[in-house]
């Protein structure tokens, strides 16, 4: 995370992010949202839950909801990104299937909300900033604030995260929900240990994917399984410190919705690719 604020730190003292929000805004007005909305999207790219946090800053609560929905489905944080990467690079193909499966997602949810969801997209105006080159002080200081932000927020989160996932190994519940998820893992052509791997996707994504990675260097899954599982993954619910920080920034009734809402289509894309890939021998 330091080294993403680092680069984020970067191009924002350079004046750049209002240009880009100005060249997507366009674009982003089909998705019910404004060029405004990108710093959340960006930013999603190193952490979810802080991402989520910054939604606050777009004007409307259908904008909110909006990014909080495409945030959680579609955009992997960084330490999932980097693991889920490394899994597909060693299939020919495969990196470009998962790919293509968020892009679709990405632009379908958000067309699909736009329409759902009542209200209307506000005006957006920006001033432009000229661009310079970044002053080293700015650039400290911005990722030393952001860090320390970072800490006091989503650190306590994470350690929460982390005892949550000690209880339920200690208790026997994660041999329980293994059990219960069997049939949906056979559903979507996945063996029964990649539970395990959801399971602690939830409290922790690196550690979802790490699991995938596990997997695979047991001989567990073969190509279309681990795409099949990436899309599933990345797709599925948000990790338990951006579910918290959903419902507080959006309440209960909200994130809860979000979270069904997310984990069906999760699970239901996961089917559909995996009857895609047999029938068309992609990833064999």
């Amino acid at each position: 995370m330091a080294t993403f604020f680092v680069f984020f730190s970067f191009l924002e003292d350079t004046g750049y992010f209002p240009r880009l929000a100005l060249l997507v805004d366009r674009i982003f007005k089909h998705f019910g949202l404004t060029g405004r909305a990108v710093i959340p999207m960006v930013l999603g790219f190193g952490c979810d839950t802080m991402a989520t946090m910054v939604t606050r800053t777009l004007e409307t609560t259908r904008e909110r909801i909006i990014a909080t929905i495409l945030l959680s489905l579609t955009i992997p944080c960084s330490a999932q990104l980097g693991v889920i990467l490394a899994l597909l690079s060693k299939f020919p193909g495969a990196l470009a299937v998962w790919g293509c499966c968020l892009l679709f997602l990405f632009i379908a949810v958000g067309l699909l909300s736009a329409k759902i969801l009542p209200g209307e997209a506000p005006m957006f105006y920006m001033e432009l900033p000229p661009m310079r080159l970044p002053q080293f002080g700015n650039v400290v200081t911005k990722t030393y604030t952001r860090m320390q932000w970072y800490f006091l927020e989503i650190l306590p989160l994470f350690v929460l995260a982390s005892v949550l996932l000690w209880l339920g190994k200690i208790t026997g519940f994660f041999e329980k929900m293994v059990d219960a998820m069997t049939p949906v893992m056979a559903a979507i052509g996945l063996p029964k240990e990649t539970a395990v791997a959801f399971i602690f996707g939830f409290f922790r994504r690196d550690y979802g994917a790490a699991g995938l990675y596990e997997l695979q260097t047991k001989g567990l899954m073969d190509a279309r399984q681990l795409t099949v599982a990436a899309v599933t993954l990345t797709l599925f619910i948000p990790c338990v410190a951006q579910f918290l920080i959903m419902k507080k920034e959006r309440g209960w009734k909200v994130a809860g919705a979000i979270g069904v809402f997310v984990s069906l289509l999760a699970f239901g894309s996961g089917y559909v690719l995996n009857r895609m890939l047999l029938a068309t021998g992609i990833l064999a």
